[in-house]
């Protein structure tokens, strides 16, 4: 699972799959779910980001995984 955060565009990506995207839908104003070929979530795009999510802050709990940390 990777996040990005584009401050140029005010945009979050959140890739839950290394999938590229067959299919979205518009689930609110902003918000995108990206599909796989085989119909799974394979992502997140929230634009406005800033106005819809607390960006200052990320938790992480209980998950089997290793952090990276980048910066740009």
């Amino acid at each position: 699972m990777k996040l990005t955060y584009h401050p140029d565009t005010d945009s979050l990506s959140i890739d839950l799959a290394e999938q590229p995207s067959a299919d979205s839908q518009e689930i609110s104003e902003g918000v995108i779910l990206d599909y796989g070929a085989q119909g799974n979530l394979v992502g997140i795009d929230i634009d406005n980001a800033s106005n819809k999510v607390a960006l200052n802050e990320l938790t992480l709990s209980k998950l089997p995984a290793e952090i990276q940390t980048m910066t740009a």
